[in-house]
């Protein structure tokens, strides 16, 4: 009975399947956490929802057609709302990705997920996970028992998406509103909207639909079988944390993070990375005692550059490139796992 609430907005899937029927001997593996896609409104019809409340075999079996582009099977990681994802969780998954992704049964994997940390999730997926095959993230802006949901048709496409030639190598992508866009480079935009995800600075990867994929660009940045990180042995994370700048910036919010054992901080600057004088003094000292402090920014969309507005060689400084605050949290976090040199953690800012 819950399943009958998502087929709302699939009828329009079925015309893509005839063409994509021939690849329905892929394999695919759905690891599931949650999130808006199996949410439920409480009251039904209602404004407000709650996250997690149907889980995956509920997902898969609410999409017609899905069983003709591809032999699916699935599995519960966790089911939580994403704005209580976690390092712990991040650990979880990984590990259970990395096992999948080594397994001859499985040919590509998609991850459901919420939407408010997708994009980190995907990044730390995407630099964590040793892996050619495809790996694709999906969820939905609008839940399960939503008029017009949109978390069917996202689950539609992902695994188009997954089992289309050009996937191979790509590194983890997110696949929502007809669009393919690099865990890296994603970011959410809006608070609701279904158009909500983009690629501000480069574009996106690719569109799908209807189960048509059509490919653009690769990406050139480190990830996957490239990548120097991954999960093994590890228990926990560094405390990394984000320092919102604005008018008038106190440096205590730093103290705060540095007494509380933060191995480093992010500053989401404004502008170009910038922070007042008298935060920019603190961080400073902070990096003297053996804290790396990476300068992002707050806005939409840029590129925070080396030494132009602040001298971070000659404070000891990070800076993000194009990387989000969110985003360079996920990367620095996993750069204190190799080293807290801070001429070695720029070059992988600038590599990754």
């Amino acid at each position: 009975m819950k399943s009958r609430f998502l087929m709302t907005t699939v009828a329009a899937l079925m015309m893509a399947t005839g063409a994509l029927a021939a690849q329905g001997t892929a394999r695919v593996t759905v690891l599931a956490t949650g999130g808006t896609i199996a949410g439920a409104q409480a009251p039904e019809g209602g404004y407000g929802y709650k996250s997690g409340s149907f889980d995956i075999k509920d997902l898969i079996s609410a999409v017609p057609n899905l069983d003709k582009l591809a032999m699916i099977s699935g599995e519960q990681v966790v089911n939580i709302g994403s704005q209580d994802m976690n390092d712990e969780v991040w650990l979880k998954l990984a590990k259970r990705l990395g096992e999948v992704v080594k397994s001859p049964g499985t040919d590509a994997v998609i991850i459901t997920h919420g939407t408010d940390t997708v994009e980190e999730t995907g990044y730390f997926l995407d630099l964590v996970t040793r892996t050619e095959k495809p790996i694709v993230m999906v969820g939905s802006m609008r839940p399960a028992t939503a008029t017009s949901a949109d978390g069917p048709s996202n689950l539609y496409n992902g695994v188009a998406v997954a089992i289309s030639p050009g996937a191979k190598g790509r590194g983890v992508v997110t696949v929502l509103n007809d669009q393919i866009d690099y865990a890296r480079n994603v970011v959410k935009t809006n608070t609701t909207d279904v158009a909500t995800f983009r690629s501000v600075n480069r574009g996106p990867a690719g569109v799908s639909n209807t189960g048509v994929v059509t490919w653009f660009a690769p990406l050139e940045k480190k990830h996957g079988l490239n990548s120097e990180f991954n999960v093994d042995g590890l228990t926990k994370l560094p405390r990394v944390d984000i320092i919102y700048a604005h008018a008038g910036m106190s440096p205590d919010l730093i103290d705060a993070a540095v007494k509380l054992g933060a191995k480093g901080l992010v500053i989401a600057g404004v502008g170009d990375g910038n922070m007042t004088e008298a935060a920019l003094d603190r961080v400073t000292a902070a990096a003297k005692a053996g804290v790396v402090v990476v300068r992002s920014t707050r806005l939409a969309s840029g590129i925070v550059y080396r030494n132009n507005e602040v001298d971070d060689d000659k404070l000891g400084l990070v800076a993000s490139a194009e990387l989000n605050p969110a985003k360079s949290r996920v990367l620095l976090m996993l750069a204190l796992t190799k080293t807290s040199n801070v001429g070695k953690i720029q070059a992988m800012f600038n590599e990754y």
